[in-house]
């Protein structure tokens, strides 16, 4: 029978781990104390999972524990780290090569080691595989074995869960390529594909949000050239999407863990083998400076309503990387924010979603709470969390409303 360790229990981790937790006995771990104590006491401040299923989880005997030696009996070991870029925007394979050396300290003859965190194609065998055999004096393909299965959370969504999404599998052998698949299949109701490297399923996961950034970065540009020609972008989308093959991708900011970030580790082993990607690149330089046009529009709607600049009070609606969900990894909103601080701005923030503790540490940004609409200069819809999209804002002769998502009635400005 198998006993799975769940290695990071952040976005991805914990569902996953309550999911296998159903079927299997589970060991979460996370080398944060906090973390650890507040799951054991049924919360999760990421709300991926309710109180409920916390300690539902813990009554089906799943642990949670930062201690090494509680994960010295599992026989699968799944790593869930985040996978993050540099201040150069270039990999940050820490957290992943630190879980491969921990779990080096515990690995034995016969145990599989999987991968779910995204990484470029290779990062698995080439990177990761070398500390394991190092640091467990074991042989890979001999002694133990490894498997990828790239994850697919949608942080804050409670449709497309872990189990209703469909998930990729591979193996280091053929044959391990199907225990990896059955495995998941147990528990993942939306089935599996099994494809037949794990560079193959490496690949596939970098590349799913690549395309989706590089989508998002035209219909961007398109918002751009819209507004030059005084012409409005979503009712332009919205008549394009009559045609059944027309995607509907929305311009906005791009943030967070996945679509802000992947693209990176793809075009960092592309020019690690000579290729220089242009396409890729061009789609992240247009969505990584789309919140200092954004800030910029605002500042000219402000100057045509005869506003001083220097000193103005501008509210910003939102932080987070994405609506209805706390996770501010990433946020692009701030680029929005700093911009406007650099043009003198006086800004202040607020999201009822976002941990105002994670905030400060991220951004040293102090979120307001209760706030006056009508006393700001400008006020920037950033984030659609569904409390804001029933906002009315009562708009006096010189105030700028800018609605970066399009979700209310009325705005001086939108994208």
């Amino acid at each position: 029978m198998n006993k799975i360790a769940v290695i990071g229990l952040g976005y991805v981790g914990l569902p996953l781990a309550h999911a296998f937790s159903e079927k299997y006995e589970v060991v979460g771990f996370d080398i944060a104390q906090w973390r650890i104590d507040e799951l054991r006491s049924g919360i999760d401040r990421t709300l991926e999972l309710s109180t409920e299923q916390v300690n539902e989880a813990i009554a089906n005997n799943m642990e949670f524990t930062n201690v090494l030696k509680d994960i010295a009996d599992c026989n699968i070991y799944i790593v869930t780290v985040p996978t993050p870029i540099d201040k150069h925007k270039k990999p940050d394979l820490t957290p992943l090569l630190k879980a491969s050396e921990s779990i080096g300290t515990v690995l034995k003859k016969d145990d599989i080691v999987i991968y779910e965190s995204t990484v470029y194609p290779g990062a698995t065998e080439e990177d990761c595989v070398p500390i394991l055999e190092q640091v467990s004096g074991l042989k890979f393909n001999k002694d133990f074995f490894c498997g990828y299965s790239p994850e697919r959370i949608n942080p804050g969504d409670k449709e497309h869960t872990v189990t209703k999404i469909l998930k990729v599998t591979a193996g280091s052998t053929p044959e391990i390529g199907k225990k990896v698949d059955e495995l998941y299949a147990s528990i993942i109701t939306a089935g599996t594909h099994l494809a037949p490297t794990i560079k193959v399923a490496e690949a596939a996961k970098v590349i799913e949000n690549s395309q989706r950034d590089i989508n998002i970065a035209f219909v961007n540009e398109l918002s751009m050239i819209f507004n030059r020609l005084d012409i409005d972008t979503n009712a332009v989308l919205e008549a394009a999407g009559t045609k059944w093959n027309f995607l509907p991708f929305k311009p906005g900011l791009v943030g967070g863990h996945c679509i802000g970030v992947d693209p990176y580790y793809l075009t960092h082993k592309a020019q690690e083998v000579g290729y220089n990607p242009e396409i890729i690149l061009a789609g992240r330089r247009l969505n990584d400076n789309m919140g200092i046009y954004v800030a910029n529009q605002v500042i000219k709607l402000m100057i045509k309503k005869g506003q001083k600049i220097e000193g103005s009070k501008v509210l910003i609606l939102g932080i987070t990387f994405k609506e209805n969900c706390p996770d501010i990894r990433n946020s692009r909103v701030i680029d929005v924010i700093r911009e406007l601080q650099d043009f003198g701005c006086d800004v202040d923030v607020s999201d009822y979603w976002a941990d105002e503790e994670e905030v400060k540490r991220e951004y040293n940004l102090n979120l307001v709470d209760k706030v006056n609409t009508t006393s700001y200069d400008a006020v920037v819809l950033a984030v659609a969390h569904d409390k804001y999209k029933k906002l009315d804002i009562e708009q006096n002769d010189t105030q700028v409303v800018f609605d970066i998502k399009s979700v209310l009635l009325t705005s001086d400005g939108r994208l």
